[in-house]
């Protein structure tokens, strides 16, 4: 989910992954916001993500060990890179619940095709 300052909506980003880990999804779905975020121009970011682990991974607290991680890590830093300003924070689940949202829906789609 993507938000401009008053909290509407500027997209919603949602790919079906196939069968792979949570956390590919979730580093995947960091990615896909931050290309949303920067092909309409933003360059002060804040994410919230519920993935205490892809925020520690990113401030570099928890190491990316895994080696199908760590191409995602680098895209993920290079990306955040392009931004003036960015601020990453974790947020708990039920605070993150329009983004699980489109997540369902994806997957709700997949299963119906």
């Amino acid at each position: 989910m993507l938000y401009d300052e008053g909290g509407a909506v500027l997209a919603e980003v949602g790919t079906y992954l196939g069968v792979t880990t949570n956390n590919v999804a979730e580093w995947t779905a960091l990615i896909e916001g931050l290309r949303a975020a920067l092909e309409r121009g933003v360059d002060d970011l804040q994410v919230r993500m519920d993935s205490e682990l892809v925020v520690k991974q990113l401030s570099g607290t928890y190491k990316v060990k895994h080696p199908g991680l760590i191409p995602l890590h680098a895209e993920a830093k290079a990306l955040l890179r392009k931004f003036a300003h960015h601020d990453v924070r974790h947020v708990r689940r039920n605070e993150n619940k329009a983004a699980d949202a489109v997540v369902n829906q994806v997957l709700d789609a997949h299963r119906a095709g």
